[in-house]
């Protein structure tokens, strides 16, 4: 990844962080979960707000490093509107993401990702990996509490 390319993305994530997406919580919700990092002592407090199968809103409150909080905004702008399957497939792709530890994906993943794709380079850094994934982890949760998640657990 180019060097540019790398400034773009740190400046997203600080932007994300400094002007969070989605946070306050809005209620009540359809699911509801609260996740712990304890490696740096983030953590979220996220809702799901359903309608007919779709992920109408997500919001959330919680505190921690600028790469939890901005991965909890880029987050909840991607999956908002969209259907629990696709949802979750988002998920999925971007705990792809996260194994590749700074390799990226394909262009077509990527490009589903969008701005979450500006945490390729977290994962290059294992300690901070958990930090990414805390609101993902939180997302999954909360669409098994509403009793909507299509798929089981997995790494």
């Amino acid at each position: 990844m180019s060097s540019a390319m790398e400034q773009l993305y740190q400046q997203l994530i600080l932007d994300h962080a400094k002007h969070p997406h989605g946070k306050g919580l809005a209620g009540p919700g359809t699911g509801e979960s609260h996740q712990v990092n304890p490696t740096c002592g983030d953590e979220v407090t996220l809702r799901v707000h359903l309608d007919d199968g779709t992920l109408d809103a997500v919001s959330w409150d919680g505190q921690g490093c600028s790469i939890s909080q901005a991965s909890l905004s880029v987050m909840a702008e991607l999956v908002e509107g969209k259907q629990v399957e696709q949802v979750e497939q988002l998920g999925e792709t971007f705990r792809a993401l996260m194994r590749a530890r700074g390799a990226g994906l394909s262009e077509d993943l990527e490009d589903e990702l969008g701005d979450a794709t500006a945490f390729t380079g977290v994962a290059q850094y294992p300690a901070r990996i958990k930090c990414a994934l805390l609101g993902w982890a939180a997302l999954r949760d909360a669409l098994a509490q509403a009793g909507v998640a299509t798929k089981g657990e997995q790494g």
